[in-house]
């Protein structure tokens, strides 16, 4: 059987020197990683994932599924697909661990159907001689082949193994429909910065982790929290890299201080100034609205990199590019707006950092894109008319005439069927008596919109020939 690998804290490859045994999970030495040592022991240390871990979730049922008293109706096989660095290894450690099952960890990255054939053979020779169960742990689940994910079938069907596997991509799209349909999706979301922060605390303090050797200023915790983006891993291994700067600097016996300078060092990486909370973040955010009304998509760039940098929340940004495509770009190039949506659903799928990319795209798509805001004015000018209570009545011709007793009422009568008219525009009244010949909506004589105004002059022209 392959030698069970080792994994960091919230997935990945970087245990380091660690023992094992036959049950349970591997067991960090001293030479760890600090985001090794610190992996959560118990549920109660896991940060974010609350929604997966309320009681008698499956999940939990799943980690609690070998102690005495445990319901024996928990789920076999899961996926656990979310962004790096919010947990999924170590869930699937505490499966293991809680009940004290064998764990057996593999990548896709570097193992074959060989060696899950392998681990899964001796996994049912131990069930068949009344050994411990064993939980398979497969990491990037999503670059395993076909044939590669065919091989597990078996295994998850008939629950030789429990399977755990994790995965950074959309499984609808990564794993096989047989292997899904088996398997029990659990979605794991971005720790927020209430969770790093106490991560990075819990790691500062525990004898696991720095045990109090530094200390972390205010501005260093909030720019480490910034850089980590939702990701606990990263968090703790900038904050491993900078302990160890302010360590080395530090004269002999003083408390070694990790300060803003210091995580900048460690990590090459600027601070930007730039609270999410405060005046700076809607300043940025109103600079990077109107750079791109203003047509100035080098700005536009630049307020977008200052987000990113500072850690926004990527789906805040593609909020805002979407609702400045309605708003300043609208009739004027009416496929800013389906890249906008596009790119709000894109980094929904791929995240960050690849989700940059997407979000530049739109960017550069609305800065450049000719402007109206003509639908925008005419929506409030029409909601300003109907809060005013200038409504009326709907004309009789376009009332519902089609349930009982509503021809007698003269619902329908002398309704013209546009498509029978000559251009399909039927010359009779559709605003209320009272608005009857109300303009809303003023197009532009920009981009599409110049073609939407020289047919919508046409338009009105026949539906004026109506008889009054």
């Amino acid at each position: 059987m392959p030698t069970p690998p080792t994994g960091d804290l919230f997935g990945g490859d970087l245990f380091g020197a660690a023992t094992s045994g036959t049950q349970g999970t591997p067991r960090p030495g001293p030479g760890a990683p600090l985001a090794v040592r610190m992996r959560p022991a118990t549920l109660d240390e896991v940060a974010g994932q609350s929604h997966l871990l309320v009681p008698g979730s499956p999940l939990r049922r799943l980690i609690e599924a070998g102690e005495p008293g445990a319901s024996r109706a928990a789920p076999g096989s899961v996926i656990l697909w979310g962004p790096p660095g919010t947990g999924k290894t170590t869930l699937a450690y505490l499966i293991a661990t809680a009940s004290g099952r064998r764990f057996v960890e593999l990548s896709a990255v570097t193992a074959g159907v060989k060696d899950v054939r392998t681990v899964v053979e001796d996994a049912r020779r131990r069930l068949a001689t009344g050994g411990e169960e064993t939980v398979l742990f497969i990491d990037e689940v999503h670059r395993f082949s076909k044939s590669q994910q065919d091989a597990l079938l078996p295994s998850v069907e008939n629950r030789w193994v429990t399977l755990v596997a994790a995965t950074t991509e959309n499984p609808s799209f990564s794993v096989n429909s047989p292997l899904l349909s088996r398997s029990l999706l659990l979605t794991l979301q971005p720790l927020d910065d209430d969770d790093v922060r106490a991560l990075v605390r819990r790691a500062v303090a525990d004898a696991r982790g720095l045990d109090g050797l530094v200390e972390l200023t205010d501005e260093a915790e909030g720019h480490l929290v910034r850089l980590a983006g939702g990701d606990a891993r990263k968090a703790l291994t900038v904050l491993e890299a900078a302990a160890g700067a302010a360590l080395s600097d530090a004269p002999g016996g003083a408390p070694a201080v990790v300060d803003l300078d210091t995580v900048e060092r460690a990590v090459d990486v600027a601070a930007v100034r730039y609270d999410r909370d405060g005046d700076q973040h809607y300043d940025v955010v109103s600079a990077f609205i109107k750079s791109m009304r203003g047509s100035d998509v080098d700005a536009s760039l630049h307020y977008l990199a200052r987000m990113i940098a500072a850690g926004e929340d990527p789906r805040f940004i593609a909020r805002r590019i979407v609702i400045a495509a309605a708003e300043d770009v609208g009739m004027a190039d009416p496929s800013a707006l389906q890249t906008a949506v596009a790119a709000a659903q894109a980094v929904q799928l791929i995240g960050m950092p690849e989700g940059r990319i997407v979000l530049a795209e739109a960017v550069v798509h609305l800065a450049t894109a000719p402007k109206s805001n003509a639908a925008y004015l005419g929506i409030d000018a029409a909601l300003a008319d109907v809060r005013a209570g200038r409504a009326g009545s709907v004309p009789p011709h376009l009332r519902d005439a089609h349930y009982p007793g509503a021809k007698q009422l003269g619902h329908g009568a002398g309704y013209r069927y546009a498509h029978d008219a000559p251009h399909a525009v039927a010359p009779q009244q559709y605003l209320p008596d009272s608005l009857d010949g109300a303009r809303y909506y003023t197009p532009s004589d920009r981009g599409y919109e110049r073609q939407v105004a020289e047919r919508l002059a046409r338009v009105r022209e026949i539906l004026d020939q109506r008889v009054r």
